[in-house]
């Protein structure tokens, strides 16, 4: 495969590369930084403003070869979604979401609930464990910041952080907040979590059918700190159907929730509010994920790296792993999705830090850093093949299923 420098210039993209290890292992402001070489192969066009192209670069740790795709959001048949499994609380490969929804190309999105042996007994949900919006409406909000998987937030991140799109078909980094209210005829319970996997400490949260058939008895372990502290008793657990209650219970369920029902599920403070509710009992549920920027049409979360062009402080930069990022450039009309190639053995992975470099030296102004590791995968389709193809790992390795990602789409 030959090197061009061609297209980097016709993206608007530099070819400068990773910067150098500094201090006890974190980036430091100001740090000088070194240039090596990145090697592109040949651009190869998967729909009219989408391109895609392989990379190499030679890091810290060695050399790491990675997979670029390259989205013009200014091309009026350009847009992007979520891709979901069909509900919140479940897991499928990239390439299986991206062909249920006709994408053209992809990567795995948000850290997700893969695990529970902290709490032996308790379902993982597979829950991703940022916001999530698809095609303009809310699917779930944020777990607090310590039930969060994946690497250590940068200070003033959190995990209520996203990359997303507006209607106006602008990408940038925002923050989603949950705002909602439970009424219940003698007066509102404020909402904490919908459709999330851990609920804030005296929180109440709503489930809703976009969540899925999965236990709601994650809901209630660990604490706003500390992901594995244990499960509370304290709790409740009242469903609605067309504004009324119709059931409770003193612990979490499980089971799909129909169309026209929630449940909402209380612990500590949460669940003695939700205890006065009895069947018949009137209830109301209104909410809403506030951008600090205005409404966007597609978000997902993910771990802020770069932002106006400058690395993060306190970005590690001495734990090399398989990435996959996400960034926004050119005042918000292009995406730029990357991963680098799953085989450990192969391939030295990158810091976050140099994650965050090669992000901005590609061309992007802000940028987030995704699942990585086994979840890493970036997958395109060839004009008139029937489906995307997996383009980051060898042939016939594993793709693991993932709880959301990123599709790029070519409507007319």
């Amino acid at each position: 495969m030959g090197w061009s420098l061609g297209w980097a210039r016709m993206a608007m993209t530099g070819i400068a590369a990773v910067g150098m290890v500094v201090g006890e292992g974190v980036l430091a402001p100001g740090a000088a930084q070194s240039a090596p070489a990145v090697g592109y192969g040949r651009t190869v066009s998967v729909a009219p403003g989408i391109s895609y192209r392989s990379f190499t670069v030679t890091a810290s740790h060695g050399l790491t070869r990675g997979h670029l795709v390259v989205a013009d959001l200014s091309n009026p048949h350009v847009t992007v979604d979520l891709l979901t499994p069909g509900a919140v609380a479940a897991r499928a490969r990239v390439t299986a979401m991206a062909d249920a929804m006709d994408a053209v190309a992809a990567v795995n999105g948000d850290f997700f609930n893969i695990s529970e042996t902290q709490h032996p007994g308790v379902e993982a949900t597979g829950a991703s464990s940022g916001p999530a919006v698809a095609s303009g409406r809310p699917l779930k909000a944020a777990v607090p910041d310590g039930q969060r998987f994946g690497p250590t937030l940068a200070p003033g991140t959190s995990a209520r952080d996203v990359i997303g799109v507006d209607p106006a078909r602008t990408g940038r980094l925002d923050r989603l907040t949950l705002e909602g209210t439970v009424d219940t005829g003698r007066g509102g319970l404020r909402l904490a979590g919908l459709n999330q996997y851990a609920l804030p400490v005296d929180g109440v949260g709503a489930f809703t059918a976009k969540w899925g058939s999965a236990s709601r008895a994650r809901a209630v372990c660990g604490t706003d700190t500390a992901r594995g502290a244990p499960c509370t008793k304290d709790t409740y657990e009242v469903t609605v159907r067309r504004g009324r209650v119709v059931s409770t219970s003193t612990a979490p369920g499980k089971g799909p929730v129909p169309v026209g029902t929630f449940v909402l599920v209380g612990r500590e403070k949460g669940a003695h509010a939700l205890s006065a509710l009895r069947p018949g009992d009137r209830a109301g549920l209104a909410y809403r994920l506030r951008a600090r920027r205005g409404p966007l049409a597609f978000a997902v979360g993910g771990m802020p790296v770069l932002r106006a062009r400058t690395p993060l402080n306190g970005l590690d930069d001495r734990t090399a792993a398989t990435r996959t990022g996400a960034g926004i450039g050119g005042h918000g009309h292009r995406l730029y999705l990357l991963a680098l190639n799953g085989s450990a053995e192969n391939d030295a992975g990158l810091t976050l830090a140099e994650l965050a470099r090669l992000l901005r030296d590609m061309g992007a102004d802000d940028a987030v850093n995704l699942d990585g590791g086994g979840s890493s995968t970036l997958a395109t389709r060839d004009p008139g093949d029937p489906g995307v193809v997996v383009r980051n790992r060898p042939p016939g390795s594993f793709e693991r299923a993932v709880a959301n990602g990123i599709g790029l789409f070519v409507r007319h």
